[in-house]
């Protein structure tokens, strides 16, 4: 992967976000902290890495809750210092989990406090180098992604995978999203990196690959604005099963209805019956081999 020394990602499986630890002259710091299910994992891998040396600073791409879920548990453990984007603070300071996006997608974080925000056209310096943050709507409003021009490192969060990029979520309660997405790959397009860290999977270095398939991606989104509103489903439900590991199937229907997403995307696409829409998504899954259903049981695989 051909990192600097003072960097290190941990690869997480797609309930966590992955990790980026900095461990230079100038501090410790950690890019993305996970979800709350994995918290004290998280925690280990950071101690494991530091020994004997403190974190000393969180820093989040966006909120959400596969990205910031094991910051509670770290500020337990190190009292270090944290930084969320500046456009968040609000939610984070009243702890607004309806504006924060917890209740609407079915999912938990412990609250956390923040020390400092981060805007877009910020430097921060991280491992002795110095990263720009760069705005990065689409995925959601709010998130930054953080490019190192010296060593041409990007870490993308969820504005660029290697196969795509995270459901476009502002579309699902009728804001715009597809073109800020599309403008956030243009943006990454001129970047010229050798390898970008992204919010989940791993690192890559052919970004012209990656960024044709999301490119592409977008354009079928954009075509059919239904077919985001699907993968958004299917996504919900493949969180939960990712969380839980085990759902009976009779608690499939409940569960998605606690989800503000779910009933937003059923009325502005579907219009169906909450119990079809929750069997279509079930359906779904099992044809793509994400699930299986046993003895009455939905069961995650992976």
């Amino acid at each position: 992967m051909n990192l600097p020394s003072t960097m290190r990602v941990f690869e997480r499986g797609w309930l966590s976000s992955n990790n980026i630890l900095f461990d230079g002259a100038g501090g410790t710091a950690l890019v993305d902290t996970g979800y709350a299910t994995h918290a004290a994992q998280t925690l280990a891998l950071v101690r494991h890495a530091l020994g004997e040396r403190p974190l000393e600073r969180i820093v989040n791409t966006h909120l959400h809750s596969d990205h910031c879920g094991g910051n509670a548990a770290l500020q337990a453990a190190y009292d270090c210092r944290t930084a969320i984007p500046a456009s968040e603070a609000a939610k984070v300071r009243d702890w607004d989990e309806d504006a924060l996006t917890y209740k609407a997608t079915g999912q938990y974080c412990e609250r956390f406090r923040f020390d400092e925000t981060v805007s877009p056209g910020d430097v921060l310096t991280l491992g002795d180098m110095q990263w720009q943050a760069l705005g990065a709507p689409g995925h959601d409003p709010h998130s930054l992604v953080f490019w190192c021009a010296d060593e041409r490192i990007l870490i993308s969060a969820d504005a660029l995978w290697e196969h795509g990029f995270g459901v476009v979520f502002p579309e699902l309660e009728g804001e715009s999203g597809f073109a800020e997405v599309r403008a956030t790959l243009e943006l990454i397009a001129t970047l010229d990196a050798r390898l970008v860290i992204p919010g989940h999977g791993a690192p890559f270095t052919d970004v012209r690959k990656a960024l044709d398939t999301a490119f592409s991606r977008i354009d079928y989104f954009t075509a059919d604005p239904a077919r985001n509103a699907q993968n958004a489903i299917k996504v919900l439900l493949k969180f939960l099963l990712l969380d839980k590991q085990a759902i009976p199937v009779d608690r499939v229907q409940p569960l998605l209805e606690e989800m503000f997403l779910f009933h937003e995307a059923n009325r502005r696409y579907f219009r169906k019956p909450e119990a079809e829409l929750a069997d279509w998504a079930v359906a779904q899954l099992l044809k793509a081999g994400a699930v299986e259903v046993r003895d009455g049981v939905l069961l995650n695989r992976d």
